[in-house]
């Protein structure tokens, strides 16, 4: 498929959807075009492996877990996110 005919028929199937689906569709765009990072080949990160302790990569996933629920919290509390999910 070339770029065209795969935008209309992202489009084509977005318009089938109701508008509480399109916007799940648009956070999920949104969130793919924001993990296109550059990174590193995994194995340039071996020589890291097991430098943190239990208890300092405990304190890491908490950090991460708390921030990823503050930054999303304002997408689950839309009246959107509670339609969408009422009859699932």
């Amino acid at each position: 498929m070339t770029d065209t005919v795969v935008k209309q028929e992202i489009i084509k199937q977005l318009e089938r959807l109701p508008l509480e689906l399109q916007y799940r569709v648009l956070d999920f765009a949104q969130e793919l075009a924001l993990s296109r990072t550059k990174g590193v080949p995994g194995k340039q990160l071996l020589p890291f492996a097991g430098i943190l302790g239990a208890y300092e990569a405990k304190a890491i996933t908490n950090a991460i877990e708390l921030s990823c629920e503050s930054s999303l919290i304002k997408d689950w509390l839309r009246p959107e996110e509670d339609e969408a999910w009422q009859n699932l």
